[in-house]
């Protein structure tokens, strides 16, 4: 059973058919739910530490990053694997807080401690 203080963000694909959830601090774990709560996956990677963003594409991508190795990466549909690491603190990420995709611009929007990333997807 999943517990209300065990969530600190959701997202939902954009068919509604999963949840996604990033549990609380320090548990370094994204959880792919069902759309009636049954467990479908549960990510963890040393790269995923202390995730703080998470934000699912139009597309169905989903974006997650973790604020402690300052990684942004994209995980899998399923949320079983890690496809791509998207940004690393070589490329200026420094304890990344939110992740958002802009179609309208084809970027991956990165909000930090104290400024924001702005990416360029090709």
């Amino acid at each position: 059973m999943l517990l209300c203080f065990a969530v600190y963000k959701c997202a939902v694909s954009p068919t509604g058919d999963r949840l996604y959830i990033l549990s609380k601090y320090r548990q370094n774990k994204l959880l792919t739910l069902a759309r009636d709560g049954t467990l479908l996956a549960t990510y963890t990677d040393p790269a995923l530490g202390s995730p703080r963003g998470l934000h699912v594409t139009p597309a169905g991508q989903v974006l997650v990053c973790g604020c402690w190795p300052h990684t942004v990466l994209q995980v899998g549909w399923e949320g079983q694997s890690k496809l791509a690491t998207l940004a690393t603190q070589e490329d200026g990420v420094w304890r990344p807080r939110s992740v958002c995709y802009s179609s309208t611009t084809s970027s991956i929007i990165v909000g930090q401690v104290d400024d924001i990333l702005v990416f360029r997807v090709e």
